[in-house]
């Protein structure tokens, strides 16, 4: 069902998108907030598997 999902003319079309409804001036700030928020889940997935290490001693 989701074979070639994201090749990279399908990139490019969601890229153009995102370029017309949000702007070249708001794109920058959306993708920063983003990986922020990513990199923020990964550190609280660290941080409970740790927890759980430790607990399980």
């Amino acid at each position: 069902m989701f074979e070639g999902l994201l090749q990279p003319m399908h990139l490019l079309l969601i890229l153009g998108i995102a370029l017309i409804v949000f702007g070249p001036k708001k794109l920058p700030e959306l993708g920063r907030g983003l990986g922020q928020s990513i990199r923020g889940f990964k550190e609280a997935m660290s941080e409970t598997s740790d927890s759980q290490k430790t607990d399980d001693k």
